[in-house]
């Protein structure tokens, strides 16, 4: 209860902000922009009052604090202009969130239910397909915040700061601080923000449209994305022409049977398959493979919407208001919007918060206004004035913020590491290392028609006409896109999408637009409900298998071993209960470590899947660890080197201590187990030992003593 109540005060006071300071907005706007900057200053108060506090509940209390002193002020600095009421225009916004965004997150409240420590028999938990990877890291960082000194360490690499954005997961530590259980901190906030980007894309989608349908079109474009790659599981239907391991599209003959193993086997949707070297689809479903699993992602989209909202409505007229009139002809010299102080300082704090809750979210914004701002001062060049007014307050206000944040942890992660920015054209179809060695897997337009389909081609084709509109939102949007396809922000090439959604964000506007554009001059023409309805499919049939998948994959990944099985949430428990907070173990670097992610207790090292993607070289720390295992009696130094208090030993410890176990039989790796157990048991006390005896942990103080 405690967690709603702190939850509900920063949504309350987040719109009463936003009213105060952006009365002229309709309601619905509003509300919209209220809630989400409610969560902003509900993941950032508490973790600047941690530099004082830890990461604690007397933190939060002076984040009330500082909440009440935000507040306070937005009413002293309010903009005095009249408060806009309820209008046909909000009747009409609401009927478009309730057709459109509250079935979408409604989606995708099942999905975060069924994907986040589902519990299953015997008190196992399970994940669903999407979230079987991802979800562990920010279990662990998220149970490890708890009560953490400021600013934190990796759980799962103590010594190196977290520069990794953390802000959405210590959301979910400021739920578990007040009560909540650790699955609940995780889908509670999950499904608030999936409502709230869903809703915001559906709000900015119809700032940005030409009409309400263009709107909701670009909506559908965006979260049903996933290109053209259920073309290979039409295609020579009467053979069979592959298997599970090569071309698993065309591993069945029929169509029906083929829709079958694509709703029920692993990664094998047509989105974003795992053969990339057969197929090359990597144009990910934005809610399955972005909103569910990837949190800060989701996080990020939840802030960066509002700021390309209050971004484009400072620099465009409102839909359907009168062209601005051109001073002086073909010169094109136009009136400029007139813009609030209050909407400019606002939007400059909200994109200065962006960095630690997503920082590609804000790389992409910088992006998008340098864009929009080298066409705003050629457009407005008879008023540079304000042109630059604005744009000093904007860039100042968000650069301003944002340094303190990229100085204290984004550079020190990244500047003099190779792995990251680093030149490579065209994403991941360059299987190249660098510009002068590019291995191009599709040719260069194919690769973004395949994956992106008919949208792509609806873009390219509506940058062709004349229209002014288009014209600024791609000077904005394709800035982005020159970014992303030529330079390799971090280690893995694959997380550039991060940045290529935010540019799609915008092109799907400009898509649908010129669809509707297109089927409008098609009336009359007998054929055209065909057309329509073949469009759709194009456009629409891979995103909805992949959603289709994703909704029934909780049910097919009983069929592999649950990624903590009742054992292990046992011992959780355990250690949860008996064993400090931030004590260290020694443990093996696997994904599904309960110690990391359940109990949010700090280990050696975490698995090479995040750390060697966040910049970090684990080789030392393995072999430490691997060393350890083999002969415990020789390791008090490596125990000492990394200030171990406990030792975990479970099948994972034995797997790093021998080259041989991938290979041993069940016979044999028992009776390795049991070796280990019975040297640990000579040198340190047994803790904590499971039914089966398969997992058991031991104190490391006897011996250092």
């Amino acid at each position: 209860m405690l967690a709603v109540l702190y939850f509900l005060l920063f949504a309350g006071c987040g719109v009463g902000i936003v009213t105060w300071l952006l009365p002229k907005k309709t309601p619905v706007v509003r509300v919209w922009l209220g809630l989400a900057l409610g969560l902003a200053l509900e993941m950032w108060l508490p973790a600047l009052c941690a530099f004082f506090f830890t990461f604690s509940l007397a933190a939060h209390g002076a984040a009330l604090g500082l909440l009440a002193l935000l507040t306070w002020l937005a009413w002293v600095f309010r903009d005095p202009s009249p408060r806009a009421g309820w209008t046909a225009r909000d009747r009409r916004l609401a009927v478009l969130l309730c057709a459109v965004a509250l079935p979408l997150t409604v989606i995708g409240g099942i999905l975060q239910f069924t994907h986040n420590l589902l519990p299953g028999d015997n008190g196992a938990l399970y994940t669903g397909q999407s979230t079987y990877g991802d979800l562990h890291l920010h279990l662990a960082i998220a149970s490890s915040l708890r009560n953490a000194a400021f600013p934190p360490d990796y759980s799962i690499m103590p010594g190196e700061l977290l520069a990794y954005p953390f802000l959405t997961d210590s959301l979910s530590t400021s739920f578990m601080l007040m009560g909540f259980s650790l699955r609940a901190s995780i889908v509670f906030p999950g499904i608030w923000m999936m409502g709230l980007t869903f809703s915001g894309y559906v709000l900015l989608a119809a700032r940005m449209a030409d009409s309400k349908k263009g709107a909701v079109l670009a909506v559908l474009f965006f979260f049903l994305n996933g290109g053209l790659g259920f073309l290979y599981m039409v295609d020579m239907q009467g053979k069979v022409l592959g298997s599970a391991n090569s071309n698993s599209l065309q591993s069945a003959a029929g169509l029906l049977d083929r829709i079958r193993l694509v709703l029920n086997e692993y990664y094998w949707t047509p989105a974003n398959h795992w053969e990339f070297g057969t197929y090359n689809l990597r144009w990910s479903n934005v809610i399955v493979d972005m909103m569910v699993p990837q949190r800060t992602t989701l996080g990020g989209w939840t802030q960066v919407i509002p700021c390309v909202y209050l971004l484009y409505d400072a620099l465009r007229p409102e839909n359907g208001a009168a062209a601005l009139p051109p001073a002086d002809g073909p010169t094109a010299v136009r009136r400029r919007k007139t813009v609030s102080w209050q909407q400019t300082a606002l939007l400059g704090v909200w994109a200065g918060m962006l960095p630690m809750i997503n920082t590609h979210c804000f790389l992409a914004l910088g992006l998008m206004s340098a864009g929009w701002l080298v066409w705003d001062a050629i457009k407005s060049r008879k008023q540079i004035g304000a042109c630059v007014a604005f744009w000093a307050v904007y860039g100042a206000l968000a650069a301003g913020l944002a340094l303190p944040q990229m100085l204290t942890w984004t550079f020190r992660q990244t500047v003099g590491n190779q792995d990251f920015l680093n030149l490579h054209f065209n994403w991941v179809n360059n299987t190249g290392s660098d510009l002068s060695n590019i291995h191009l897997q599709d040719g260069y337009l194919w690769f973004y028609i395949k994956n992106i389909g008919l949208p792509f081609v609806l873009l390219l084709l509506s940058l062709l006409e004349k229209n002014e509109k288009r014209r600024f939102m791609a000077s904005g949007a394709f800035v982005i896109f020159l970014a992303a396809e030529l330079i390799q922000f971090q280690p893995n090439p694959y997380d550039n999408n991060k940045l290529f959604y935010i540019w799609y964000m915008l092109c799907a506007v400009l898509a649908a637009d010129y669809a509707l554009e297109l089927l409008d001059r098609l009336k009359g023409l007998r054929a055209r409900p065909v057309i329509a309805v073949l469009a759709a499919v194009m456009c629409f049939a891979s995103g909805t298998l992949a959603v289709a998948r994703e909704i029934n994959s909780p049910s097919t990944m009983r069929r592999y071993a649950p990624p903590y099985n009742g054992e292990a949430v046992a011992a959780a428990a355990f250690v949860e209960e008996n064993i400090p907070q931030h004590a260290v173990f020694m443990t093996a670097n696997d994904s599904f470590n309960f110690v990391s992610s359940l109990a949010g207790r700090t280990i050696v090292c975490g698995p090479d899947l995040w750390l060697r993607y966040h910049g970090f070289d684990t080789d030392l720390r393995k072999e430490d660890i691997s060393n350890f295992y083999k002969d415990p009696a020789a390791g008090s130094g490596i125990l000492e080197k990394y200030g171990v208090d406990y030792i975990l030993v479970r099948e994972a410890e034995c797997a790093m201590a021998s080259d041989q176990w991938e290979w041993m039989s069940y016979a044999q790796r028992q009776q390795m187990l049991d070796e280990l157990n019975g040297q640990m048991s000579r040198l340190f006390p047994l803790i904590y030992s499971s039914d089966s005896g398969g997992i058991r942990i031991y104190a490391v103080e006897a011996q250092t003593e």
